[in-house]
């Protein structure tokens, strides 16, 4: 994300932490205003104009999304009258205030997040399911019912919500990506942050409070630590947070010999 992207979207979610009357209507709100801009090549590359006045796109969007609660309506003038990169990256902001702001709306941010976490691993799991759910060639309403019929009951209205839009608006991204990205989001906003560990077989009690200890040292916040097993790696454990990956499995140790050897 380009520098005044970044600022832009530390700016959005200050103004959303100090926000009254946020709602899981206003998440909801601001990820369909999202896919609406999305949408119009026109209006996204007017909102990235920065020759364009602020108070021009505030105007605008008032004009556009009358129908929005205040919040969301006072969260999404803002995001848009701040200067962003490009017009990929506003619509990626208002998603990820979208995001927060259904996680912010919720008594058990952390439940979101869990289950966010789960049905990224249900998809990335199953190729037919992640391709039904993120093919471009299917209509986004019926993506979108058929996330509603796998997880009707099944998850918070909060987590329904952002799977709703994220297989509407892939992006050319993949879902189960998109899924483990949106928790990150959410955990982030929590004050946490995610780590997916592999490991060959379930970590003891002990190794879990080592591992969240060393963690929490290392990046400042305590973690959620999901464990993903795979018997492939032998032993040891790989551990990715965000785009960093700290491999330590035996498998990898065992490549690298390999590629040594051959050299």
């Amino acid at each position: 994300m380009g520098s005044a992207s970044r600022v832009a979207l530390e700016a959005a979610k200050e103004s959303l932490a100090k926000a009254k009357g946020v709602t899981l209507a206003t998440g909801e709100q601001l990820l369909s205003a999202a896919r609406d801009i999305d949408g119009s090549t026109q209006l996204r590359q007017l909102l990235a104009d920065p020759s364009i006045e602020a108070a021009e796109k505030s105007a605008l969007i008032r004009r556009i999304f009358g129908s929005l609660d205040s919040a969301a309506s006072t969260l999404l003038g803002e995001l848009t009258a701040s200067r962003w990169s490009n017009s990929d990256q506003l619509i990626d902001g208002i998603e990820q205030l979208g995001i927060r702001a259904i996680a912010a709306s919720s008594a058990d941010s952390a439940n979101i997040e869990a289950q966010l976490f789960e049905v990224s691993r249900a998809v990335s799991s199953d190729p037919d399911l992640e391709l039904a759910l993120g093919s471009t060639l299917g209509a986004p309403q019926e993506k979108a019912a058929l996330a509603d019929r796998l997880l009707a009951t099944k998850v918070a209205p909060g987590v329904q919500a952002i799977v709703r839009h994220l297989v509407q608006s892939p992006r050319g991204r993949r879902i189960g990506e998109l899924l483990g990205g949106a928790a990150a989001t959410v955990a982030d906003a929590g004050g946490s942050f995610i780590a997916v560990v592999t490991a060959a077989a379930p970590l003891t009690a002990a190794q879990l409070k080592a591992l969240t200890s060393t963690l929490t040292a290392q990046y400042g916040r305590e973690p959620r630590v999901a464990v993903r097993i795979d018997p492939s790696v032998i032993g040891g454990l790989r551990v990715r947070v965000g785009d960093e990956v700290i491999d330590g499995t035996i498998a990898s140790r065992l490549t690298e010999l390999r590629l040594q050897l051959a050299g």
